[in-house]
């Protein structure tokens, strides 16, 4: 049983407009919807959407610098402990020069006790303070180059700082009490300073500057 002619006025999905009739400019083809504000038709991008990104989040730029963990490229504050103790170990030299100088300041005295009790000329004696003065300066050179090292984050150099303070800790002990009065009071001054030195290098604050000093000298 066949129906009969459908009523050309109710459109469906490919039918043709009535004889005569044609849509207008702008308008959807006879029988469909027009499209929904806000829907994109057919080969369009969503509104506010740039063509190439699909939907997907762009993927977040890689780090740079030190966000990945790695060392610092710039050198890093000093920590207090670090200044403290490298001045502490400065002090105890500038202490060890004044005391220096108050003994040689009455020089003859010194060699004429000195050639008494070895039994020698005071030619000699002398001779022999000559030859320890230049050592001494030697020395004390070499020092302070140590001291600038530590100052600038080598850990060799606190390393030896700690090795000299050990064994000018353990002279001092054992020297307390000789000369006078004022070399006596400088001795324990040196001896206080040279264990603060050593104590404020070790502990965790500097610990922990000294291996980002190495590890950066490491990434450059």
């Amino acid at each position: 049983m066949t129906s009969g002619p459908q009523d050309p006025q109710q459109g469906g999905y490919g039918q043709q407009p009535p004889p005569g009739q044609q849509p207008s400019p702008g308008q959807p083809p006879y029988g469909q919807q027009p499209p929904q504000y806000g829907q994109p038709q057919y080969g369009q991008q969503p509104y506010g959407q740039q063509p190439g990104q699909g939907g997907y989040e762009a993927y977040p730029a890689a780090p740079q610098g030190n966000e990945w963990g790695g060392a610092p490229s710039a050198p890093t504050p000093r920590p207090a402990t670090v200044r403290n103790g490298i001045f502490a170990f400065l002090a105890n030299t500038v202490l060890g020069l004044i005391s220096s100088i108050i003994t040689f300041t009455d020089i003859d005295s010194l060699v004429a006790d000195t050639a008494r009790d070895a039994g020698v000329t005071e030619s000699d004696v002398r001779a022999g303070l000559l030859v320890g003065a230049v050592i001494g300066l030697v020395f004390l050179a070499l020092y302070l180059l140590v001291l600038w090292f530590a100052w600038q984050g080598r850990n060799w150099a606190r390393i030896v700082l700690w090795v000299l303070g050990g064994l000018s800790v353990a002279s001092g002990i054992f020297g307390l009490g000789n000369g006078n009065g004022l070399l006596a009071f400088i001795g324990v001054l040196q001896l206080l300073l040279v264990i603060a030195g050593i104590v404020l290098l070790a502990l965790k604050p500097s610990n922990e500057w000294y291996r980002a000093e190495s590890q950066r000298r490491l990434r450059r």
